[in-house]
């Protein structure tokens, strides 16, 4: 049921560091590779059929579709688990966890995006999904030259690991600043470089990307913010897949994984639109959940130079990953009551000094 791949992808009896690489086992037959792409392809065909007419999403359709997008991964990694044991399908459930995580902080910058370039509501879901193709192709790339790297650089794992501290690092100072998140549209760097080249008309025209105005081809807003957002796709894709590496060393787990979290984001904006501003403490958790897979990887690396140096278990890393985003989400909850309580109390404190002046001006 496992076939050979000519990588040393996260193993845990990997070589060491000055060995060459050698062949490690995956469970992604050429078979399990076309069914599994093939399945991709025919959900992303169901979306644009569900987004070829522009329509502004209900909260029952978002949550429906959600619903559908997370039962599909659940129920392949119970077949995970029972066709290749529980190492692999925990491995399987975790990457999942971790991708599906960082997509809810993808989602949060697809909302600035789209509020900065003033999207019509009944245009998003088409934006997303273009942005989503985008991503799904780009950690494809991603996930090929990482098996490519790691399977002739031993010292990869150490560079994945940097790479996740540094973004972790990155990622807490975002989450601490509390500058304005707002986007502006002209200091991002692929929208200037366009509007050097091809004019923009100011409104949108549907779903066209391009109309004749003045008799030369201009590009419509939409095209833009579907620029925009293929060029943050580059970005999460950087981080996104190393983190992955960090849990599984099997780059159709690690495919899966990225597919599967990805196709459910265009429902699951509709449903978490209104709640993302309330997770203020996200970006910490995901800073946190950064670093300690970055240090996974180091220590794997490590390991494989010094034997003695221990690593971390994948049911260790579930646990710690869960404990995480429970507490972000917790905190989260605690700090909006409390900002909530302090709110009613400074309206209720004015009302009262209201009062007691004119309560005064009827005595005088």
């Amino acid at each position: 049921m496992f076939t050979s791949l000519p990588s040393s992808l996260l193993a845990a009896g990997a070589p060491a560091a000055a060995e060459p690489a050698t062949a490690i086992q995956s469970i992604g037959t050429p078979t399990l590779w076309a069914l599994t792409i093939g399945a991709v392809i025919v959900l992303v065909i169901v979306d644009f059929l569900i987004t070829r007419r522009p329509h502004e999403v209900s909260m029952k359709e978002a949550l429906g579709w959600s619903a559908f997008y997370i039962a599909i991964p659940v129920a392949f990694g119970v077949w995970i688990w029972q066709t290749y044991g529980g190492q692999t399908g925990l491995e399987y459930y975790t990457g999942y966890l971790v991708e599906k995580s960082l997509s809810v902080d993808n989602l949060f910058v697809f909302l600035l995006l789209l509020t900065a370039f003033a999207v019509p509501r009944e245009l998003q879901q088409r934006v997303l999904l273009i942005g989503i193709i985008g991503a799904l192709i780009l950690r494809g790339i991603f996930i090929a030259l990482g098996a490519q790297l790691i399977s002739t650089f031993s010292w990869a794992f150490l560079l994945f690991g940097a790479v996740l501290l540094v973004t972790a690092v990155k990622v807490l100072r975002d989450a601490m600043s509390h500058d304005d998140k707002a986007i502006d549209i002209g200091s991002i760097k692929s929208v200037r470089f366009i509007r050097r080249f091809m004019p923009v008309t100011d409104t949108y025209e549907g779903t066209r990307l391009t109309v004749m105005q003045a008799g030369r081809r201009a590009l419509t807003p939409l095209a833009l913010v579907i620029v925009a957002i293929l060029a943050t796709d580059i970005v999460f894709a950087i981080d996104s897949v190393p983190a992955v590496y960090g849990i599984t060393g099997d780059p159709y787990l690690v495919f899966a994984t990225n597919a599967f979290a990805l196709l459910g984001l265009r429902a699951l904006y509709f449903v978490v639109e209104g709640a993302l501003g309330s997770l203020r403490h996200l970006g910490h958790g995901l800073a946190a959940i950064l670093a300690f897979i970055g240090v996974k990887l180091v220590l794997h690396w490590a390991h494989g130079v010094w034997t003695w140096i221990p690593e971390i278990p994948t049911l260790v890393s579930l646990g710690v990953i869960v404990g995480i985003l429970a507490l972000a989400t917790t905190t989260s909850v605690i700090a909006n009551r409390r900002e909530a309580r302090r709110e009613l109390a400074a309206t209720d404190a004015g009302e009262s000094e209201v009062s007691d002046a004119e309560r005064d001006r009827a005595e005088v």
